[in-house]
């Protein structure tokens, strides 16, 4: 098998029952499986909603680590859509050409810098810098502020040793807290002064609400990217052609991204707790569970994507949710696609080929299932595009 591969562990419980269990903390989940199902639960917020104690819709659930309520993510209808409202044209900048030309040059920086390193452990060493660079730009602020980021690491609530670190996360708090009292100070031009200026439903946003949005853009795109931007350069390490491919066919780019996020869905699932007594796949559900939206197992449905467990850079229908899907679909998504759009083309540009030296894989424990996500190291060897 090649190393890029990751393979569908949820195809026998998506075909055979739609649902998959697993536990989490005491409070079991159930996991939707199929495309469609997942559509479904995502659009009904309803019946499944995110706006239940802070943390509990995340899968390990964050109850013990935070009490401030992630915005919009945390939030239904209708008070979702004032909050949405206000920060969506921001979230929306990555469409501008001075946004894109910064993370361009945030880019090739690192791929040059790779490009002379005799080997090149991609993780931490390409991905987390990436992110955390690219993150300045999304918040508009100094780029030397993503050095302080980049010393914590690939999640800023997990450790080494747990998957959930109060003391970690404790470190991002107060960072956040200490930069919404700067920028209190000193307005500037960054999201944390927008946020202080505005107003949602006629009331100031709280210092809490303001923690709230922040908290979200720092931990909801961190890890996320990383296992894209890792999954892939390993996916291009073994399929050089598909390189050369995008390097004779620029234009395929914005295609090709979509099918890397659907192919390695670099988040697995994300829950919902039910309002009501409901059913899933005709399974029951009672009110105030869990269930999950399984975004990886929807985006290897049999019954809807031809060859799902191929990548296919120019597949021409691709209703993935690698994105999530409804009224909490993901906001940095403008962000996440830019950067990887601008990451395979500058990519296919400047790269012939990248070896695969070494790995260790992340493989996530969901009880019956195993999921590799991405990779805990990756170290390559890249080798500059001659012409």
């Amino acid at each position: 098998m090649e190393n890029s591969v990751l393979p569908d562990s949820f195809k026998q419980a998506r075909e055979s029952k739609g649902i998959g269990k697993v536990e989490d903390q005491n409070d079991p989940v159930t996991m939707v499986l199929g495309l469609k199902d997942v559509r479904k639960c995502a659009h009904n917020w309803k019946t499944f909603q995110s706006g239940a104690k802070p943390g509990r819709i995340v899968i390990p659930s964050e109850v013990n680590i935070r009490e401030t309520r992630q915005i919009p993510f945390e939030v239904d209808p209708p008070a979702h859509k004032g909050f949405r409202d206000l920060i969506d044209p921001w979230f929306k900048r990555p469409l501008e050409s001075d946004y894109q030309a910064q993370l361009k040059s945030i880019i090739d920086d690192i791929i040059d810098h790779s490009l002379q390193q005799d080997s090149v452990e991609v993780v931490g060493e390409f991905a987390l810098k990436l992110q955390s660079r690219a993150l300045t730009v999304l918040l508009n602020i100094p780029y030397e502020e993503s050095e302080l980021w980049i010393g914590w690491g690939k999640h800023v609530f997990r450790s080494e040793d747990t998957d959930l670190d109060g003391d970690k996360a404790a470190i991002l708090y107060d960072y956040i807290d200490a930069q919404i009292d700067k920028t209190a100070a000193n307005l500037d031009q960054s999201l944390y002064a927008l946020l202080l200026n505005s107003e949602v439903n006629g009331k100031k946003l709280s210092k809490e609400e303001i923690k709230g949005v922040m908290i979200l853009t720092f931990a909801g795109g961190r890890d996320t990217i990383i296992n894209a931007v890792t999954n892939s350069i390993a996916y291009f390490s073994e399929h050089p052609e598909s390189l050369t491919q995008l390097a004779e066919n620029p234009d395929m780019s914005s295609i090709a991204v979509e099918e890397l996020i659907r192919y390695f869905s670099p988040l697995t699932h994300m829950g919902r707790v039910a309002t009501e007594d409901t059913q899933v796949c005709e399974h029951a559900v009672k009110a105030d569970t869990r269930i999950s939206l399984c975004w990886a197992s929807a985006n290897r449905d049999e019954r809807v994507f031809e060859n799902p467990n191929e990548v296919v850079l120019d597949r021409k229908v691709n209703p993935h949710v690698g994105f999530g899907f409804g009224t909490h679909n993901c906001l940095g998504a403008t962000h996440a696609r830019q950067l990887l759009n601008i990451l395979i083309t500058s990519l296919a540009e400047k790269v012939s080929t990248m070896e695969i030296q070494s790995q260790q894989d992340n493989v996530e424990d969901w009880g019956e299932f195993q999921r590799k996500v991405g990779y805990d190291s990756l170290n390559v060897k890249f080798t500059a595009r001659k012409y």
